[in-house]
């Protein structure tokens, strides 16, 4: 069956750094479907040459190496643009015209791909179910909506209220790119391919779970949005809780979309809403400390750039072990990872002077940038007494396979393509996300809140974070790549 695949908002920056790049990757290794097409839709004006330009060169400048000319050569032919305002209800009739015309009576998979700004989303939507381009007389329609979807619990039922109007739920793909990373996905083959993880994967072996996404970045020009979203919505909503449920799902009867996604469900609606109360004793929020002189932030501003929080997932697996998720901008460096922390041996038979509980084993799986997974266990010194010390095992994407690593768009793009919603979130997926922090954004935005403590940037957060631990006699795994 043949695809065209429907950009609106073309001529924008997700486009260029992320879509084509991806299309053009699909294409260059031959993976792309046959005769794919790819449809521009933005209110700038250009011909079909002139936007095959553009994104030439910027497809090379992002693609790097990898890029070649000849192959962009043969990919830049099913390129293809139509200028439209997105608002406008005739464009959307010109665009229907204008695909009828290049697909012909070929039965086609078309994808709308909507890389415009959020708030336009619905109006989007709507004009596409006015125009009837989302009858699937002549084949499937699909639609994929960048996050954030919504940006609270009732705005994200609206969307959806809107978006079910116009499509199916089957035919809705709310994207989140990191699901698309190689490691990511990993992590369901690393539990569940192999035996020897299984029977300790519980809370009789598990003292806690750390998840942590670290930029070392900061807000810079992108202040006036990251006012209105925070480091909640921005990255703990979506992206935290997304891996929470990867590592805490159980194991779908089958890999395919709706038992996946059950799975993740089950995991969100386990998980024990917090109180006012606990917003005070289980959160941390902060603000580097030269936020406020962005430009486009408030010189008084209260938003967090620095957040952790102690999540309970209520069920019998994971009774009575906290996952602790923690972002942040300004970090020390840039990187994600989940660390599993194992409980320690339950009696130290070596008179090898007092043990922290943080030297138990600990299993680091380490999503970007450098990718791959570590075993820590302890070992004894050589000619040292019973002196020991921790010692680990590791595993490498870079060092077992060759070429670079795919940007998570690939695999998502292609999944659209073939029907595939095994990682892309469902409307109760994404309603019981929102239920989950917005108690705790609530409790932020508060008088009554907790503090907003500042911190340096370079470092690991506000210290306050560092003694929160603590007291909870445990520590945060502080290491900027251990995989090299």
């Amino acid at each position: 069956m043949a695809h065209t695949i429907i950009i609106f908002g073309a001529s924008g920056d997700l486009t260029s750094r992320k879509l084509v790049p991806a299309l053009y990757e699909l294409f260059r290794k031959k993976r792309l479907p046959e005769g794919a097409r790819v449809v521009g839709f933005s209110r700038t004006k250009f011909s079909h040459d002139a936007w095959r330009e553009k994104l030439a060169e910027s497809t090379a400048r992002f693609v790097g190496e990898d890029f070649d000319a000849d192959t962009w050569r043969h990919f830049a032919p099913s390129i293809l643009y139509q200028s439209g305002n997105a608002e406008a209800a005739e464009d959307y009739a010109a665009l229907r015209d204008f695909l009828d015309e290049i697909e012909g009576d070929q039965e086609t998979t078309r994808v709308y791909h909507l890389a415009v700004a959020p708030p336009l989303y619905e109006t989007v939507i709507a004009r596409l179910g006015e125009a009837g381009l989302a009858k699937e007389d002549r084949g499937p329609r699909r639609v994929v909506i960048e996050k954030p979807f919504g940006t609270d619990l009732d705005s994200a039922r609206e969307l959806n209220r809107h978006v079910h109007e116009v499509f199916d739920e089957r035919q809705i793909y709310r994207i989140d790119h990191y699901l698309g990373k190689e490691t990511v996905q990993n992590v369901l083959v690393l539990r569940f391919a192999n035996s020897i993880f299984e029977p300790i994967w519980n809370r009789n072996y598990i003292d806690h779970v750390q998840i942590t996404a670290a930029e070392d970045l900061l807000v810079g020009h992108r202040a006036a949005y990251y006012e209105s979203a925070g480091v909640l919505r921005d990255m703990f909503q979506n992206h935290l809780l997304q891996l929470m449920t990867f590592t805490a799902m159980e194991a779908p009867a089958r890999f395919d979309a709706d038992a996946v996604r059950d799975e993740k469900v089950k995991v969100l609606r386990s998980v024990r809403v917090m109180e006012p109360g606990e917003v005070h004793t289980d959160t941390i929020r902060g603000q580097y400390c030269k936020y406020r002189d962005e430009p486009g932030a408030p010189e008084d501003s209260e938003t967090a750039t620095f957040g952790a929080i102690k999540l309970h997932i209520e069920n019998w697996r994971w009774q009575g072990v906290p996952f602790l998720l923690r972002s942040g901008k300004a970090m020390s460096c840039r990187t994600t990872q989940i660390v599993i922390q194992f409980r320690p041996a339950p009696h130290m038979m070596f008179d090898a002077g007092p043990r922290s509980a943080f030297e138990a084993n600990r299993l680091v799986i380490q999503l970007q940038p450098a990718e791959g997974i570590q075993l820590q266990f302890q070992t004894k010194v050589p000619d040292a007494g019973m002196k020991f010390r921790m010692t680990d095992l590791h595993f490498t994407f870079r060092e077992e396979f060759a070429g670079r690593m795919p940007e998570a768009y690939q695999r998502l793009l292609l999944d659209v393509m073939h029907g595939d919603a095994s990682l892309f979130s469902r409307a109760d997926e994404v309603e019981l996300a929102w239920s989950i922090i917005d108690p705790i954004q609530r409790g932020w935005e508060r008088p009554d809140g907790p503090p907003l403590e500042l911190y340096e940037a370079g470092g690991w957060g506000p210290p306050n974070a560092v003694e929160w631990m603590c007291r909870q006699n445990r520590e945060w795994f502080d290491s900027c790549p251990v995989l090299k």
